[in-house]
């Protein structure tokens, strides 16, 4: 991620209503290291839950689909992935995986153990935003993407639909899409995996001005001057995750030529995180021509995962 495109985010969302940037610009190297910490955490549910159904669907998953080519948007230190590449390359199976992230240290290391770990695995690291795909690895018809860790969550309605429509032209018929999406539930449990008591949630908010400070020219921006918070909106079904400004915050950004002010009080918002019901999510995929082909719930049924295939 470059300076231009930093900037671009700044000048779209920080005097907008409410000010607000995508949560990309969190996974640097740190941000990256400090989710990992988070999904970790007892408060933080949804991975575990993903895990859980992982374990249990893997084979099934890779037999629906019958895929030799894996793709993952986002794919981080591929943690969750790996109960999918036993299951993909068991028996000494060949297949190809192409994990894509932004985060270009993290992932390239990730590769090179995954090279390691599974020695008939070709695996093709692509540093790269998932809101602008590569072509996907495999033969059409045999391909599987994935979009773990409900990170469909982090879109707007207009967002999510134009995530699906790039998705669903990518995908040749045959192809599948699994999607990982957190389910609603209970408030307090929702806010309380935003917003943890180790506060190392609070510690990965902050770091999006640390990024900020590093990557374009600013002077008056501090973290310090900022905390963090997380707020459950009923009528939109999402989490928010928010910086509130603690006290008078008047940044000049001299490389855009503007000067960004936020009052005591008022907040930047960093991440929406919408919590889905199953027949929606169902719906909308369907929708963008990718049919359910298969969907899976953990014990609990805090999160799910959606099979889909390409109709073409």
């Amino acid at each position: 991620m470059t300076r231009a495109q930093l900037e671009t985010d700044l000048r779209d969302g920080l005097w907008s209503s409410p000010p607000s940037l995508p949560p990309r610009w969190f996974y640097d190297e740190r941000g990256s290291r400090l989710f990992d910490q988070i999904t970790a955490l007892p408060e933080y549910y949804p991975t575990r839950a993903e895990h859980e159904i992982l374990q249990a669907r893997s084979p099934e998953i890779i037999a629906i689909t019958g895929a030799r080519g894996v793709d993952e948007l986002g794919a981080g230190t591929s943690a969750k992935t790996r109960v999918l590449l036993d299951a993909l390359t068991a028996g000494g199976r060949r297949a190809v995986y192409a994990p894509l992230d932004i985060s270009s240290e993290v992932l390239l290391e990730t590769a090179a153990q995954l090279r390691s770990e599974y020695p008939t695995l070709t695996v093709e690291p692509a540093v790269a935003d998932f809101l602008h795909l590569p072509p996907l690895v495999g033969e059409p018809g045999e391909r599987l993407l994935l979009f773990l860790g409900g990170t469909i969550g982090n879109f707007t309605d207009a967002e999510r639909d134009d995530f699906l429509a790039m998705v669903s032209q990518a995908l040749a018929p045959g192809d599948h899409f699994l999607v990982g999406a957190d389910l609603v539930k209970d408030p307090t449990r929702l806010t309380a995996a935003y917003d943890d008591a180790a506060g190392v949630t609070a510690q990965f908010d902050l770091n999006l001005i640390d990024v900020i400070n590093r990557t374009v020219p600013v002077t008056g921006l501090h973290r310090e001057d900022f905390a963090h918070e997380a707020v459950w909106d009923e009528r939109a079904s999402h989490i928010e995750m928010r910086l509130r400004a603690v006290r008078d915050v008047d940044a000049d950004f001299t490389g855009i030529g503007r000067r960004w002010r936020l009052a005591k009080g008022e907040y930047l918002r960093t991440e929406i995180s919408r919590k889905f019901r199953l027949e929606e999510l169902h719906a909308e995929l369907a929708t963008h021509g990718l049919a359910p082909d298969g969907g899976w719930t953990d014990e609990a049924e805090d999160f799910s995962l959606t099979l889909a295939r390409a109709t073409g």
